[in-house]
């Protein structure tokens, strides 16, 4: 099977669950500015998913374009990430409704955490599938961006308990790293088919 299935659906459980982020948004019966003000932590936790979601949803596609075939174990490992990046939505609204409160701040992490876990395993498949000169292995390099986001959402987590704004800056900061274009996979695609 070809990869272009498998990335429909994974476009469309994305489009899905930064749907049901943005229902979370209850609009308020009052049409003042002041009634906006309790719905802020609600909006910053959305804004911050749905950055999050986007960039698993950009870095899957580019990914997905490396692979010549999908295996099974590929399936499964694409499912696993889905399932993490399906609570988003459930971390979000109660990290946000709570004001970032401890619990809820962690566990927001531990969802991070486990995407990115799940994320590090799917594209270790597709290596795997691809052999000893895969076009993601070549892209990725030392991959340092996959390596130190889940140090810093398990920093996080940890943070989440004596210092719940530390924990929200790391989760920026992780954000921000992944937001600068990498366009390592594009470089090594077009350098491919260029031979």
């Amino acid at each position: 099977m070809g990869s272009t299935r498998l990335e429909a659906f994974s476009d469309g459980v994305i489009a899905i669950l930064i749907t049901i982020m943005v229902l979370e948004l209850k609009v308020p019966h009052d049409a003042s500015w002041s009634a906006l003000i309790p719905l802020l932590p609600v909006f910053l936790s959305y804004v911050l998913s749905f950055i999050y979601l986007g960039i698993y949803w950009n870095n899957h596609h580019h990914m997905l374009h490396t692979c010549r075939h999908i295996t099974g174990p590929i399936l499964w490992a694409n499912l696993h990430l889905l399932f993490w990046l399906s609570l988003i939505p459930f971390a979000t609204g109660w990290m946000g409704e709570n004001h970032f409160a401890s619990l809820p701040t962690a566990l927001y992490g531990l969802v991070l955490l486990m995407a990115a876990i799940a994320y590090f395993m799917l594209q270790t498949l597709i290596i795997r599938s691809q052999g000893p000169h895969s076009l993601l292995k070549r892209a990725l390099g030392s991959d340092w961006k996959g390596k130190v986001s889940p140090l810093l959402y398990f920093s996080a987590i940890v943070a989440a308990f004596w210092a719940q704004w530390l924990s929200q800056l790391i989760y920026v900061l992780a954000a921000l790293i992944w937001l600068v274009p990498d366009s390592r996979i594009e470089h090594i695609l077009a350098e491919h088919e260029a031979h």
